[in-house]
This record gives structure tokens, C-alpha cells and sequence, in this order.
């Protein structure tokens, strides 16, 4: 059965660009939280390139609609083409289901 709770991961450039779009999301409860995971590497084809770049990654906890994160994360992201993948949660912790539903609705 579906929690209704969603995992949304998005890579950004810096920690510093990662905390400030996971602080404006959680105050505008558009996600509950957020795990900043500095220093992975990315490899990937770009207009026609392979490119190997350090980013961050940010681990997003939420219940709001995705349409509506997407949104807000292409206003705050400096990608052209951000990353933004959600994964439902089928099961989790029924009381952290509950937060992250009442934290981000």
C-alpha cells in the first residue's frame, strides 16, 4: 500500500546551493527534510559529452504533489536541466510517515 510519502533526489553543484534550496523547501513546507550527501561524482553524457563533475546530492523527504516541487526547484536550481527523481515509499516507520506527511502538506 502506498504511504503517500515520496524520496526525492536532486544533485546541485555545492553544499552551499544544497542547503539553501533544502532550507526554502522546508520553510515553505514543500518538503519535510533533507540529507545533503557533499562530494559525490557524476558521470554523465551532456550535449554530446561525457562529463565527470564533483556535485552534491539531496536526499528530500515529502507528501507535496510532485508537479509542484518540480516547480519550485526549477526557480531555485541553477541547472538548466535539473535533476529531480521521486521514488514512492511503500512502507515506512508509521510515525515518520505521519511527520513527513504533516511536515510538507
Amino acid at each position: 500500500m502506498k504511504s503517500g510519502v515520496s524520496v526525492v533526489f536532486m544533485t546541485v553543484p555545492d553544499e552551499e546551493k544544497a542547503a539553501e534550496i533544502a532550507r526554502t523547501l522546508v520553510d515553505e513546507k514543500m518538503i519535510a527534510c533533507a540529507n545533503i550527501l557533499p562530494r559525490v561524482r557524476s558521470i554523465y553524457r551532456w550535449e554530446g559529452k561525457i562529463s565527470d563533475e564533483p556535485e552534491v546530492l539531496v536526499v528530500m523527504k515529502t507528501a507535496t504533489d510532485f508537479k509542484a516541487l518540480e516547480a519550485r526547484v526549477k526557480v531555485l536550481h541553477p541547472y538548466t536541466t535539473p535533476e529531480l527523481i521521486s521514488l514512492d515509499v511503500r512502507e515506512g516507520l508509521p510515525a515518520y510517515v505521519d511527520w513527513v506527511i504533516t511536515s510538507s502538506r
